[in-house]
């Protein structure tokens, strides 16, 4: 489990996150400090060609991968951190609550889920939520075909086999071969659904089709932090989601990711899988308590 665990780099990296604006948040000093890298797109960033036929073109000239530099803020409160030679999260003292949790806290209250578990990578998270959920030895999960290498490699690493669902115009899970995959595989008990590049299919008559096939839907929101679908948060409409901190994404803490889920059994499955054993849940805020 020991690269399960939430690594020392992540904790670390934590107070480093960051968010530019995330509007109708309220939030500590340090969440806040741990959400300050939010990409948002400035007037050198953009530029458009109106010479296009069919209206203006708005084109992105920056390089996307490369992040925005970390405020003053967030780096004093790394160094803060680095001060109490604390850098595993359930190196606390009592009553006190790590950085790891408190970005979890922050998390879950943005995208209004009520179990949140931080993670080394969005990769674990994904291959966790499978796991959490009764993947077995060789199970079949029904994936799209438009993703990136790490989705088939959790399912892999898992212990399952991807089988890929195509693709629609828009770049998205078509239904219709969802359908007829979810025929031709009738062992298929996990449907995992990447919402790429911030593109959400849909999801009511995916879920539908779960559950006409008795499958299990979760969903891969890598890259749909801060994006809504039909009025909430991307990752509710699966029993689980999971949520990514890499560089390239919304929020940067170099690596990291986050399980998200409103489902008790696969949240402390998932804390245990994480470390939280020996009764560290304690040390969790936004897991269940010992029942579970």
């Amino acid at each position: 489990l020991r690269h399960l665990q939430v690594s020392h780099s992540f904790v670390a990296h934590s107070s480093l996150l960051s968010v530019t604006k995330l509007k109708k948040m309220a939030l500590s000093k340090i969440a806040f400090t741990a959400f300050m890298a939010m990409a948002s797109v400035t007037n050198g960033m953009v530029v458009s060609d109106p010479t296009k036929t069919f209206g203006v073109r708005t084109m992105v000239k920056r390089d996307i991968k490369t992040p925005d530099p970390i405020p003053l803020e967030g780096i004093q409160e790394a160094v803060s951190v680095m001060e109490t030679g604390r850098l595993y999260r359930y190196n606390v003292m009592p009553g006190e609550k790590s950085v790891v949790s408190k970005c979890e806290e922050e998390i879950a209250a943005y995208t209004g889920h009520k179990y949140c578990v931080g993670l080394n990578s969005c990769g674990s998270a994904i291959m966790l939520m499978m796991k959490c959920t009764g993947l077995e030895q060789g199970g079949e999960v029904l994936s799209n075909a438009f993703t990136f290498g790490a989705v088939p490699s959790a399912i892999e690493h898992a212990g399952g086999k991807a089988v890929y669902v195509e693709s629609n115009y828009e770049h998205v899970m078509c239904v219709e071969d969802l359908e007829k995959k979810l025929v031709m595989y009738p062992n298929a008990k996990h449907v995992l659904v990447s919402h790429m590049r911030g593109k959400v299919g849909d999801m009511k008559a995916i879920a539908d089709a779960c559950k006409r096939h008795d499958a299990i839907l979760l969903e891969d929101c890598a890259h749909s932090l801060g994006v809504l679908y039909d009025g909430e948060h991307s990752g509710h409409i699966g029993v689980a989601s999971a949520i990514s901190a890499q560089s390239y994404k919304m929020i940067n803490s170099g690596e990291g990711g986050f399980l998200l889920t409103d489902d008790p059994d696969i949240a402390a499955k998932c804390a245990v899988y994480a470390g939280a054993y020996e009764s560290l849940n304690s040390k969790h805020t936004t897991v269940p308590g010992p029942e579970y």
